[in-house]
């Protein structure tokens, strides 16, 4: 069986997320996330954001996620700004605009906004009640290809978008990645800050489903539980992400699982470069896009799997290598092997 490098949820969960699981198993809980578990696990996450007035809610996915927070903010009218590799544009299959809501495609050569971005898309909707109105900024920390928003560069974006009355969301799917790169310079409570809604993401990092919305700006927060249910995302036994959350915040489970990731991430693509090959884009999270030989993408095939993202000729692709909390370092050690005997 081929090793996968596909994603980073192709395992199942962190062992210490199951045994929390089945420890709790027969305990009697309070429905629709109301649980004593969930209500710990909001909490811990309040305390490391240092905001105990968030509001965090727990669904079962980012795509879920997204569209809630999107669908409730937005009014029919308005529409939400996206770098054109962002995953409500490309993975989403029309998960947003089948709310409604028009989503504005910004080209980015490497996945992120900038304030000049947003500029140009208000500039082209000055037009009254004639176009639609753009009120929302969507961004992913890590973004789609594995880079990163400095802090300089989120707080750029926040000041913009309170200048012009734009709501800013950030899609943290990979968050706890971006959080323990080596080139961050931003921690939880500088997110809440600048941003008026983000995510925790605990699919791709350690738990079996869910996602944490945590909500800054007073305006989001009013009737927000309503969508909730509307969208069908208030689980009867809430206690199922509760209980993982509340684990994965223990002891900064989160965060220990993703510099694992990045780890071996970054073990990968020191050797890609050693070996003389490039990568098309400069991660330091857990998404690598190395730009390698067809004859060598030949021979890693028949023992790992991965995304063959796109072609750059006829000779050479770009690849696409995820690391996950779970990922096996002999496993890495046999990728690199491989691209040490390969002959350029």
């Amino acid at each position: 069986m081929k090793y996968s490098f596909l994603n980073d949820y192709s395992e199942g969960a962190h062992p210490k997320v199951l045994e929390a699981l089945v420890n709790s198993n027969m305990s009697q809980q309070t429905p629709y996330g109301d649980d004593e578990y969930s209500e710990r696990a909001k909490e811990l996450i309040k305390n490391k954001i240092g905001d105990s007035n968030s509001n965090i809610f727990f669904v079962s996915g980012g795509t879920q996620a997204n569209l809630i927070i999107i669908s409730a903010v937005l009014k029919p009218h308005e529409s939400v700004i996206s770098a054109n590799t962002g995953h409500i544009t490309l993975r989403e299959a029309g998960a947003i605009e089948a709310t409604g809501h028009k989503i504005h495609s910004v080209v980015s050569t490497d996945g992120k906004l900038t304030k000049e971005d947003i500029n140009i898309v208000l500039k082209e909707h000055d037009f009254g009640a004639h176009v639609v109105k753009p009120k929302m900024v969507y961004i992913s920390n890590a973004t789609e290809i594995g880079t990163i928003y400095s802090k300089t560069e989120l707080g750029e974006l926040s000041s913009f978008c309170k200048a012009n009355d734009l709501y800013l969301f950030l899609d943290g799917a990979r968050l706890a990645s971006a959080l323990t790169s080596t080139e961050n310079d931003m921690t939880l409570t500088d997110i809440a800050k600048l941003t008026d809604v983000f995510t925790i993401g605990g699919t791709k990092n350690g738990a079996l489903i869910g996602e944490a919305i945590v909500i800054q700006n007073e305006k989001i927060k009013k009737d927000f539980p309503f969508h909730i249910k509307q969208r069908g995302a208030m689980l009867s036994k809430g206690r199922v992400l509760g209980i993982q959350f509340l684990e994965l915040f223990k002891n900064d489970l989160l965060f220990h699982l993703a510099k694992h990731s990045n780890v071996m991430a970054t073990k990968l693509s020191k050797a890609i470069e050693a070996n003389g090959f490039r990568l098309s884009s400069e991660s330091s999270t857990n998404q690598l896009f190395p730009i390698l030989p067809n004859s060598l993408i030949e021979k890693l095939d028949s023992k790992f799997d991965f995304y063959k993202w796109s072609k750059i000729d006829g000779n050479f692709m770009v690849l696409r290598l995820v690391t996950s909390w779970a990922t096996q370092e002999n496993k890495v050690d046999e990728f690199i092997t491989e691209l040490n005997n390969h002959k350029l």
